[in-house]
């Protein structure tokens, strides 16, 4: 069985983290959008969606995932934490493969990232009442876009991509069944 599915979720969430090794567990590439659309852009996220603002920069988004998306074979593709603002973006990739959203709290997620400075996100103002704000704002398109929620809270990131790779592997066999193959 070859594995093709998108992680979803807040940024710092672990979508990259888990994406790497769940990619090289399953012996195919890993994308991480994010730096699919730095490449293409030239610049840095950051830097772009100061000099552009947020809807050049969604665009831009969109259209990096759809081409990513036409792209054959296995994949983990690691999204940014806003693609999924855009109906169009949660169709790509429910059509893309298996989705996960990788479920953290704000709390959970503050104590992860909250010494990374390079996150634009959690520079100045409050930081866990930020995250707090986004989570409000996207739990809900995270779960519409999902096939799969993971808890990440507690689990180390071993776990976490042996949890993944079993309900994938249990996706693959459910999928083979209703083709009507062996499972």
């Amino acid at each position: 069985m070859q594995i093709r599915c998108a992680l979803v979720g807040m940024p710092g969430s672990g979508k990259t983290t888990i994406g790497r090794q769940l990619a090289a567990r399953a012996g195919v590439p890993f994308v991480d959008l994010d730096h699919r659309l730095e490449q293409m852009l030239g610049t840095s996220i950051r830097q772009f969606f100061e000099a552009e603002g947020e809807a050049a920069f969604r665009d831009r988004e969109a259209q990096v995932l759809a081409e990513v998306a036409r792209q054959p074979g296995g994949m983990v593709l690691s999204t940014g934490g806003g693609a999924v603002l855009r109906p169009e973006n949660r169709k790509v990739l429910q059509e893309f493969g298996n989705v996960l959203y990788l479920r953290a709290s704000p709390e959970d997620i503050y104590k992860r990232v909250k010494h990374d400075k390079t996150r634009p996100l959690l520079q100045g103002g409050n930081p866990l009442d930020k995250l707090r704000d986004l989570y409000a704002q996207r739990d809900h398109l995270y779960r519409e876009a999902a096939h799969y929620v993971i808890e990440t809270g507690r689990p180390t990131v071993h776990t976490l991509v042996n949890m993944i790779m079993m309900q994938l592997e249990m996706a693959g066999s459910a999928q083979t069944t209703a083709a009507g193959g062996l499972a």
